[in-house]
């Protein structure tokens, strides 16, 4: 029975002009979308090879001058673009590329993309995740919506009863003759696009691994939705209803709760305003040691701890010059400033994320979008691992810079210059994403509320069409 619907389905749909010109649209706008995600992919990733051995060129060659002026001189760390983010931008265009590395101050990603967009970005960009994510749901609603309906309004289903028709195995035929052309569609699209990438040049490190579980990731999305479709139509007696409450759900799903649970999540745990966190940190600062005032409380706190622990009388004692250890001492203190308040930014994201997680259960969209981001590296999280790399570079940084400062110089001796080869011996800053065990560990979340839905969803089907 199960094979007999497959086949008569799969015949109907062949011959259903609708369906095919859907199908070829879905194509195209595909085949579009990443012909323009390709070019974007490749100009961002030159533009990024370009900037990062011209800023570094800069830093090596900036001649002999004090470590600490160096240090304000400052330099980039750049964001490197991955290639599984041509299948999904995720939130790159408006996190930033680079973060600019100086003394004293931890600065957040500059060069937003978002921002030098017209209004008409606010409609949406053609992307392989839009596609992805929006169009082939409702192409599967077009598949499926009177996959059920129709046997009722022709009494085709009347008929199969009595002849001792099982209602689940009906459905079974149907579902594989809505789902096999979508998994033929995907499979293919990603196999295109796993070889395009596998085959560009210095331009990331493409993992097939990762490719074949964002594969995964929306296969479980489509048999979910394929599942919501089907009891929506088997639920009701006529097409048209069916047709409307399948659009509706795809509104509701894809469109209202993501938007819905941007704003509770907002409004439940709100972000400091831009003036209220440098407030915030510059108060902190003022109590605590300023690397460039020797005469505040702090400083001089700071003075007789460490006459004491060498057991001199004078600074000009030390065997260290002690302008460069008060520099480094300044800089460490700042830096525990900057942590905690980045602290308390990463936990309103967490905050935030539980909302998005508490929602999902009733939008399999948000974990599937999570997840889609989580995998192509496009998401906060890895925004969030790289803005810490590049802090943890420009600490490490300043400690080098500063280290040379009092150990190659004298107490008071703010002339000196380190040599011009110098610069070179900084090690460049890499940073390494986190591997997929990783982003999967991160969202497990995501993948338990997708298996349930996926279980959840197969079951309602089970129970709804077994008395068909």
């Amino acid at each position: 029975m199960i094979l007999h619907t497959f086949k008569k389905e799969t015949k109907e749909l062949w011959r259903d002009g609708r369906v095919r010109i859907a199908f070829i649209i879905v194509l195209l706008l595909t085949a579009v979308a990443v012909i323009i995600s390709t070019k974007h992919y490749n100009t961002v990733n030159e533009q990024y090879i370009e900037a990062s051995a011209n800023e570094r060129e800069v830093w090596d060659n900036q001649g002999e001058k004090n470590p600490h002026s160096a240090a304000h001189y400052g330099t980039y760390a750049f964001k490197p673009k991955y290639p599984l983010s041509l299948i999904d931008h995720g939130v790159d265009k408006y996190t930033g590329t680079s973060i600019f590395l100086e003394a004293h101050r931890r600065n957040e990603a500059q060069f937003i993309a978002a921002s030098d967009q017209t209004g008409l970005a606010r409609f949406g960009d053609l992307t392989p995740d839009f596609i992805l994510l929006f169009i082939i749901p409702l192409l599967l609603i077009l598949i499926a919506y009177n996959s059920i309906t129709k046997e009722k309004e022709s009494g085709t289903l009347t008929l199969l009863n009595s002849q001792g028709a099982v209602g689940w195995k009906i459905v079974s035929g149907k579902w594989l003759a809505i789902f096999l052309p979508v998994l033929v569609l995907l499979a293919v699209l990603f196999l295109i696009t796993g070889l395009l990438l596998s085959n560009l040049h210095d331009f990331g490190v493409f993992s097939w691994r990762s490719l074949w579980t964002l594969f995964l990731t929306y296969l479980i999305y489509y048999a979910i939705f394929i599942n919501l479709v089907l009891i929506i139509s088997a639920s009701v007696h006529k097409s048209g209803i069916a047709l409307v409450l399948s659009l509706s759900f795809w509104i509701l799903i894809c469109l209202v709760l993501p938007k819905a649970a941007s704003n509770i999540a907002e409004y439940s745990y709100p972000y400091p305003t831009r003036q209220e966190f440098s407030a915030n940190v510059t108060n902190d600062k003022k109590q605590g040691l300023d690397g460039h005032n020797p005469w505040s409380e702090a400083a001089k706190e700071l003075e007789k701890e460490t006459l004491k622990e060498y057991g001199v009388d004078s600074l000009s004692q030390l065997p260290f010059n002690y302008d460069g250890y008060r520099m480094q001492k300044g800089e460490e203190h700042e830096a525990e400033i900057y942590a905690k308040h980045y602290a308390y930014l990463k936990t309103q994201y967490v905050n935030q994320s539980g909302i998005y997680q508490k929602l999902a259960a009733i939008s399999p969209y948000l974990p599937t979008r999570f997840l889609s981001m989580a995998i192509a590296k496009t998401d906060y999280n890895t925004h969030w691992d790289f803005s810490d790399a590049a802090e943890n570079y420009r600490i490490e940084s300043q400690k080098f810079l500063n280290d040379h400062f009092a150990k190659e110089s004298k107490y008071g001796d703010w002339s000196f210059k380190a040599d011009a080869d110098f610069w070179k011996q900084m090690p460049k800053f890499e940073y390494e994403l986190p591997s997929l065990s990783e982003t999967i560990e991160t969202n497990t979340s995501s993948v338990i509320i997708m298996i349930v839905w996926l279980a959840g969803s197969f079951t309602l089907l089970f129970f709804t069409t077994k008395s068909l």
